[in-house]
């Protein structure tokens, strides 16, 4: 998810991030060229490496900030996950090809390069579009494993991917439909031909949205929720609410209550003021919810127990958590005021479903 980074720093960062990326892929390749004597096996590991490394720095540095897309098709696939709102997808893939641009010019200029000059280098034929299609589908199933699992060696897995797939692709692994455009514009060891470019995007663009899709699919059982209060009129239904929000694709969760009573107006408003509408769901009991045999990965009580509040005891082989809030029945003082405290209760429960859903996504 992203956060309060506003959208122009964070296009910034992808912009600042793909132009890193290449100067490093142009940069290293025409240094690469120089020194290597003619051998072209010494300069593609030189580009490989030094490719690998840059990769390695700019996810590290930038990825707080935007995400460290730096790819048109991560872009869209992450879009497609809801992990970037589409009304920003236009600004991150302008900053992903300005920023690939600039870097080309800067790569170029060191070298004593023309800022731009059509390549030269044919890149075509079947082999080496189904090697593109490839190189982008690992990239993105790397991306997707290590993301929702091992966030903190997602830039590792990626450098070691590409630097990888330079050497078991044909095309030597553009993955990346921002660095094929630019890479177009340097006649050098790293370049593409123009002609060539729309092959390359199309195939980039399939095997993104194939391994999406396969992710999609492996990630497809959700686990089962049951947040458990007195009355199921506040705390379990907003928790309910905010986990199916936040987290959609891994959890689904249910409210009960021990002695179900009618939904709290308070927390019906409080609920309202950030989008979510709970006034149409039903209190139900816990005795029906267990009765109807439905299995619970997890069982949330969320009962206050510093005011000795009779949680409900269950049996069984879900997992068993507890959270303490405070029932917003209980408040006293004036409608504004007990609204006021009902609001905290909220916040505190939103923050604890926040936390807890990245603590079990990265296996906590």
């Amino acid at each position: 998810m992203l956060h309060p980074v506003t959208l122009l720093k964070r296009s910034a960062a992808e912009a600042l991030g793909a132009a890193l990326l290449l100067a490093g892929i142009i940069g290293s390749g025409i240094m690469a060229d120089r020194l290597a004597g003619g051998n072209a096996a010494i300069a593609l590991l030189a580009n490989t490496l030094a490719t690998g490394g840059v990769l390695v720095a700019i996810i590290l540095a930038l990825g707080p900030i935007s995400g460290a897309h730096f790819n048109p098709a991560i872009t869209l696939a992450d879009a497609l996950q809801g992990g970037l709102p589409w009304r920003e997808v236009p600004a991150y893939i302008v900053a992903q090809l300005s920023g690939a641009l600039a870097g080309v010019a800067i790569a170029n200029a060191m070298f004593a390069e023309p800022l731009f000059f059509a390549s030269h280098h044919a890149r075509h034929g079947f082999p080496v579009l189904l090697s593109e299609f490839v190189a982008t589908f690992g990239l993105l199933a790397v991306i997707w494993g290590c993301s929702r699992t091992r966030p903190n060696v997602t830039a590792f897995a990626v450098a070691a991917y590409i630097v990888g797939a330079y050497w078991f692709t044909a095309s030597t692994s553009f993955a990346n439909p921002a660095v094929t455009v630019a890479r177009s514009l340097s006649d050098t060891f790293a370049g593409i031909a123009p002609i060539d470019v729309p092959g390359f995007i199309i195939a980039e663009l399939l095997g993104a949205l194939a391994a999406t899709a396969l992710f999609t699919w492996l990630w497809a059982v959700k686990r089962s929720v049951l947040f458990v209060c007195v009355h199921n009129s506040a705390r379990s239904q907003m928790a309910e609410a905010f986990l199916n929000r936040r987290c959609p694709n891994d959890f689904v969760a249910d409210s009960a209550g021990l002695e179900p009573g009618t939904l709290n107006p308070l927390a019906v408003t409080a609920m309202r003021e950030v989008g979510i509408d709970i006034s149409r769901s039903g209190t139900k009991s816990t005795s029906s919810v267990l009765a109807s045999g439905k299995q619970y990965s997890y069982v949330v009580t969320v009962c206050d127990e510093t005011s000795a509040e009779r949680c409900p005891i269950f049996l069984g082989e879900s997992r068993r958590l507890h959270w303490s809030f405070r029932d917003p029945a209980t408040l006293e003082g004036s409608c504004d005021e007990r609204l006021a405290q009902t609001r905290r209760i909220r916040d505190a429960i939103e923050a604890r479903i926040d936390a807890w859903c990245g603590e079990v996504c990265r296996g906590a």
